[in-house]
């Protein structure tokens, strides 16, 4: 027995050291990025192109008829940027966000209940960290118990609604409000100041992510008094927030499904009878290849083949974007130009 209870205790104690340092999120509130963004934009190479996406998104702000859609997809939030996704909303500089479900519940909502990513290795065995439920993404790391509190937190959330269909950007509101109403151990996570500010989240992948246990979970709990997610609505409650809108930017961080959603607007605006213009201004931030005929669904020029992306303002960033972003964010934060915009409160258009 004493044996068998050591052994428990060096357990605890090795997981406790692999998640003894957390990852500190950057605030570009603290830090003036103009002077250098300047300087870049005068090189070459990706420092000239985050220089012009830098003025497209200075400008897309500046814009007072444009509306700024953001997407996400990948592990930034996870990695040290949530605190920009979340000062994006408070600060207005974003009226609508397409995201992955890992992005808005596996990492702004978890980190809003309380739970952390740590600092890690990419190069530990993964097969220990399997044996201690650490769950790893390159370089950070995630409780995999504190994983398992935040869908049973998913699963509560469904249990109290009524039991109907909900887009997705209409369940996140009610996580925002969850939050909101008390229940945040973790002050303005994007969630949060999203459902404050009446800034919409869609995530069209929704059950793609902790999300997907969570309401499994309830599914398997209440089969005959359940909700379901509607995926079509998500794609019509967007399409007519770019009917509403008319001008549109695009600030995308990487691809895949969020970024084609929030192109493919224009696309189904049309298909519906709509006389709408093509994104006007578009920024991606990216390390994909196009040669192959990914590049998470095409470059900006190509989108445009396809009627989604005008060419005037456009700007590929081929970057790691946990290194570009805050620069980014942060020349944008201090020029200022977000003080100047009404909010456009586009979640009001659905009313629940």
């Amino acid at each position: 027995m004493t044996r068998s209870t050591n052994g428990a205790d060096q357990s605890v104690n090795a997981k406790l050291k692999m998640l003894s340092e957390e990852v500190k999120h950057i605030d570009v509130t603290s830090f003036d990025a103009r002077p250098i963004v300047d300087a870049m934009s005068k090189m070459s190479f990706t420092s000239r192109d985050l220089g012009k996406a830098a003025q497209i998104f200075n400008d897309m702000l500046r814009d007072q008829s444009c509306s700024i859609i953001l997407t996400l997809a990948g592990s930034t939030s996870a990695g040290g940027c949530m605190k920009i996704y979340a000062d994006m909303v408070k600060y207005n500089m974003v009226d609508a966000i397409v995201a992955t479900g890992a992005s808005i519940v596996d990492m702004d909502f978890f980190e809003a209940l309380g739970f952390k990513h740590y600092r890690g290795n990419q190069f530990e065995d993964d097969n220990k960290l399997r044996e201690m439920l650490i769950d790893r993404i390159y370089d950070t790391y995630i409780d995999e118990n504190d994983l398992k509190a935040c869908d049973e937190t998913i699963c509560n959330i469904a249990d109290q609604l009524k039991h109907k269909a909900y887009t997705s950007r209409a369940f996140i509101k009610e996580m925002g409000r969850f939050l909101s109403e008390g229940k945040a151990k973790k002050p303005d996570s994007l969630v949060q100041l999203a459902y404050e500010h009446d800034v919409p989240i869609f995530c069209p992948a929704f059950t793609d992510s902790s999300a997907g246990f969570g309401l499994v979970l309830h599914q398997t709990k209440n089969p005959h008094s359940c909700i379901t997610i509607d995926s079509i609505g998500d794609f019509r409650e967007l399409t007519d927030i770019k009917v509403n809108a008319k001008k549109t930017g695009l600030f995308m961080i990487g691809g895949g499904v969020p970024k084609n959603f929030a192109q493919d607007t224009v696309v189904c605006a049309e298909i519906l009878g709509h006389d709408v213009s093509m994104h006007e201004y578009a920024i991606q931030i990216t390390v994909a290849d196009s040669r192959d005929g990914a590049c998470s669904s095409s470059t900006l020029k190509e989108a445009s083949s396809w009627g989604k992306v005008s060419t005037q303002m456009e700007q590929m960033v081929y970057a790691e974007a946990t290194s570009v972003l805050p620069l980014l964010v942060s020349d944008a934060y201090h020029r200022g130009h977000w003080k100047s915009r009404e909010r456009k409160k586009y979640s009001q258009l659905f009313g629940v």
